[in-house]
């Protein structure tokens, strides 16, 4: 390092204390001379660090009917709660292996075992293609709203995030988005269902994105799925630059252990092996995925409930006079205007949680319910009844706030 480099890091206040210390015909000029340099009196991160965005979980609790986080409102797999019971005390001494599970899951999607990377999470599966591919200067393209993690990540590694908006319909942008890529797009992260609008993307739509930007990896995000039912995974190995992105924490109930899959060409993901740790994901994670991909029948019952579910939260919705718009998830954005706020304290009142969505780039205003199985969706729509009453809620209220969202970004 220069010294014009450590002068401009700036000045330690010991090196200071020193200088008086030890004193001399020069003290007073050569102090005089430094007053103006920088103090080091701390720690300071990377640039992009300070100018990242930052995430807020929840710290209220969450001991109520979780119509919140989008995720399974009821539980995983009989057959993975009978494979946790049969874990010992010495496999949880055992460092994980994920090899044997990652095989098991590519079968399972037809894929080679070199196609198919798990993760700790999609949140981590976002964080390692930052890392793999994004230098400062390269471009990382998203629409808006969207999912904040992706924000956090590429804003890790390159201060060029590209934001397209959608407009009040929430559909997807597709002439715009594909407008935006430039030869420095080297990261588009797409998610369909989207989160939080439950908007989806055409698979034609996706494939003429990728085919537009060979220099950039395309992720899409099915997090949401099961839901849907069109998916790109079939292109995933064939499309050059294509990775799909499948999380466990949604239909399969697998949220609280954490593990992911990102999917595609082998070149691409032998790139992101070399970011990853070995043992990334859990080994409670790996014994049971296995379980919970083969038990279709479960998956299927609780897909099925979730959709004839979706079906009456339209209707009361629509009964109640308030906009809202379709989704292709397990979840349905609704314009509830300046009393979202108001709205989501009387439903936590009535140990009932919504997530508020107003911090979300175009959704002042909004709020988002998760929809689970039929008595809680029962329950739900009882307590959203209530508590509209109780906040002396109109229909007219819904279109009034709209424009700019400002406030603190939350996880999910």
């Amino acid at each position: 390092m220069s010294v014009a480099s450590k002068l401009a890091a700036g000045i330690p206040q010991s090196l200071l204390d020193e200088l008086r210390a030890e004193g001399g015909p020069f003290e007073d000029d050569l102090l005089h001379s430094l007053s103006h340099l920088p103090k080091a009196t701390q720690v300071e991160p990377r640039r992009a660090v300070l100018a990242m965005p930052e995430y807020h979980p929840p710290l209220a609790g969450r001991d109520a009917l979780r119509l919140d986080f989008n995720e399974n409102t009821l539980a995983p797999s009989p057959r993975v709660l009978e494979k946790l019971r049969s874990l010992t005390a010495e496999g949880l001494t055992i460092y994980p292996e994920r090899t044997t599970t990652e095989r098991i899951v590519a079968a399972h999607f037809d894929l080679e075992p070199n196609q198919v990377l798990l993760t700790n999470g999609v949140d981590e599966a976002i964080h390692l293609l930052a890392c793999a591919f994004l230098d400062e200067g390269d471009e990382g393209l998203l629409c808006t709203p969207g999912f904040f993690m992706y924000d956090v990540s590429i804003s890790m590694m390159t201060s060029r995030l590209i934001k397209v908006q959608a407009d009040d319909s929430l559909a997807f942008p597709f002439e715009r988005f594909i407008a935006a890529i430039t030869p420095r797009t080297k990261l588009i992260i797409i998610s369909s269902p989207n989160n939080p609008t439950g908007a989806t993307v055409s698979r034609s739509h996706l494939l003429a994105i990728a085919a537009a930007a060979p220099q950039a990896v395309l992720m899409v995000d099915e997090a949401y799925f099961h839901f849907h039912g069109e998916t790109t995974m079939p292109d995933a190995g064939k499309i050059p630059n294509l990775l799909v992105a499948r999380t466990f924490s949604k239909a399969y109930g697998l949220a609280n252990l954490r593990v992911g899959l990102l999917a595609g060409d082998a070149r691409l993901i032998g790139f992101l092996h070399k970011v990853s740790s070995p043992y990334n994901v859990n080994g409670v994670a790996l014994a049971v995925l296995p379980e919970a991909l083969a038990d279709q029948a479960y998956l299927d019952w609780y897909v099925a409930e979730v959709r004839t579910g979706r079906d009456r939260v339209y209707a009361a919705l629509s009964e109640l006079g308030i906009r809202h718009w379709k989704s292709a998830a397990n979840f349905v954005l609704m314009d509830i205007g300046p009393k979202h706020k108001a709205l989501v304290a009387a439903m936590r009142s009535r140990g009932v949680l919504l997530r508020d969505r107003s911090a979300d780039p175009g959704c002042d205003g909004y709020v988002r319910i998760t929809v689970g199985v039929e008595d809680q969706v029962t329950r739900g729509l009882t307590a959203l009844r209530e508590s509209l009453e109780e906040i002396a809620w109109t229909p007219a209220e819904s279109i009034l706030a709209h424009g700019k969202s400002e406030g603190i970004n939350e996880y999910e």
